[in-house]
């Protein structure tokens, strides 16, 4: 197999034309060329008035592959291919009498379940939350008529905080064993779009995922795991060191001495659970900020230009940032173009702010979070769960700035710059449901993160012309960017630091942020609890 980088053709190019460039990159006659595939598919809008062209990655078979690699031996783009399969690392032996937990079942919960199930580990899976279809009219209750249930929400419930966003696919981890790709081919397998394994940021957005999950959810049950909802783990039983199992909140007890903590980051009742029963957890920095809207075709006009609005190319997105004076670093987090913000809280008397968006992005607004850095030791100093109580206190403020009723705070960007409250919308109309009430949000965040964000967006609005455009929408807040806590592990054995058995995993643990890297870190974890498993029984 034999890779070729950097193939540039035409934004409009024919099917046909890339088998063609492929032939005449290689320098083959096109018999030669058995078959092809994309790995992958990008372009390059930072000359946007120019012709922006898309830029593949090609792996193909020909004829006499050794001969041509040797005739490119000094060309950099044309490489042996590397593998990219998935090749299970252990297989149950068909005695096993012991099963191991997965507790959650968001991304990574998804993916360290379905993993250890297709080796033969037969996993429990133990999900606070309702099945996707229960949990999907359990959130729209809250978005319609301001009823929110504490275990069925944005947050909790199956396939976790990552069903209700945009679904975004893309990662910046380092992935030397291509588990990535093990992810996209598991949600393609689950029917998302096939495009997804090429796309240079790939989606699938919220409502095609609630399929994608619940499918892959049965093929769990169908290799012999389970998958339990509404079983709320509220203890941990752990003796000298090792877990040996859970409590339920219906006063039931599960044991196993192989444990997957697949928690996502708003758990934080279990976090003082662990805390409290001694396994060691740290706090970690975490960002804090507000939902801005813009019009999608602002984005799409500045980041695009004359090819805005090309079915090629879809919505526009951006990435942000900006170090301001005082030190804190500013940045656009979760982008979702065509979208909509939403109201992510699971808590009551609490606000929260996320975003999300369909596959087809087509919602008139683009928006993203624009949030500000903050570190343990030196804003939330106090212990490892400090983070979480500041989270609950900025959550309980906009609860209250907002009506308390679950509207948001919000503030258009002029009158934000200013500092002035807002008391009308301009064109930009929010989104966010129950509703936005308009007002001063300066009172909804530390001072330092005001300031910094005052300072950024007219900086932001030289990179993306509008951006700082007096009627953009600033929603009340967003808190939940990352967990606020780390239950640190082994480097080696994925393990918790002081509690063998236990495997901290995914966004709630701190080891991911997102759908992709959490799903990568299922799979780890869940290779090495199999390992650890079969190394214990002595196979």
């Amino acid at each position: 197999m034999i890779r070729i980088n950097e193939l540039q053709l035409p934004l409009d190019h024919p099917a046909d034309d890339l088998r063609k460039a492929i032939v005449q990159r290689l320098k083959i006659k096109d018999s030669d060329l058995l078959e092809f595939t994309v790995f992958k598919r990008s372009y390059d809008a930072r000359k946007k008035n120019s012709e922006i062209t898309f830029v593949y990655i090609i792996d193909l078979q020909v004829n006499n592959e050794e001969k041509i690699l040797q005739r490119f031996a000094d060309d950099k783009n044309i490489r042996p291919a590397p593998d990219t399969n998935y090749y299970p690392v252990a297989q149950a032996p068909d005695n096993l009498t012991e099963r191991p937990l997965v507790i959650g079942f968001g991304p990574c919960g998804l993916f360290a379940a379905l993993t250890l199930a297709q080796m033969g580990f037969k996993p429990i899976v133990l999900e606070r939350g309702k099945d996707v279809r229960r949990r999907t009219k359990d959130t729209w209750a809250l978005w319609r008529n301001k009823v929110l249930t504490p275990e069925s929400n944005v947050q909790f419930g199956e396939g976790g905080a990552g069903l209700f966003s945009d679904g975004k696919l893309y990662s910046q981890i380092k992935d030397p064993k291509f588990y990535g790709r093990k992810v996209m081919y598991e949600f393609v397998r689950a029917g998302a779009p096939e495009e997804i394994m090429y796309v240079s940021k790939p989606h699938i957005g919220t409502f095609r995922l609630t399929g994608v999950v619940s499918t892959m959810r049965e093929e769990i049950k169908a290799l012999g795991g389970e998958v339990r909802f509404e079983n709320k783990v509220s203890d941990f039983i752990i003796e000298d060191g090792r877990i040996q199992g859970v409590c339920l909140a219906d006063g039931s007890e599960l044991r196993s001495r192989y444990v997957v903590l697949a928690l996502g980051h708003s758990s934080r009742d279990t976090f003082r659970k662990l805390h409290e029963r001694g396994v060691f957890v740290e706090a970690k920095p975490f960002a804090v900020g507000f939902r801005i809207e813009h019009p999608q075709s602002l984005i799409d006009h500045a980041r695009l230009g004359k090819y805005a609005g090309h079915p090629e190319l879809g919505a526009a997105d951006y990435k942000l940032v900006y170090h301001a004076k005082n030190g804190r670093a500013v940045y656009s987090f979760c982008m979702c173009p065509g979208g909509t913000v939403v109201a992510a809280t699971s808590e009551p008397e609490r606000v929260v702010t996320n975003g999300m968006s369909q596959y087809s992005r087509n919602e008139r607004n683009a928006n993203a979070g624009i949030v500000v850095g903050i570190d343990p030791e030196k804003d939330f100093p106090g212990g490892p769960l400090a983070g979480v109580e500041l989270q609950e206190k900025l959550e309980s403020r906009a609860y209250e700035l907002g009506g308390k009723d679950y509207c948001a705070p919000g503030q258009l960007v002029g009158d934000f710059i200013r500092g002035k409250p807002s008391k009308e919308f301009g064109e930009v109309e929010p989104s966010y449901k129950p509703g936005v009430k308009l007002g001063d949000l300066a009172p909804s965040l530390p001072d330092y993160a005001i300031e910094a964000i005052r300072e950024a967006l007219p900086e932001f609005g030289k990179q993306i012309r509008g951006f700082d455009r007096k009627d953009a929408v600033l929603t009340g807040i967003e808190t939940r960017t990352s967990s606020p806590v780390r239950i640190t592990r082994d480097y080696e054995t994925l393990q918790s630091l002081n509690t063998r058995g236990l495997y901290p995993a995914g966004e709630g643990a701190g080891y991911a942020g997102g759908i992709l890297s959490a799903g990568v870190d299922g799979i780890k974890v869940a290779e090495a609890l199999a390992k650890a498993m079969l190394a214990d029984l002595g196979g």
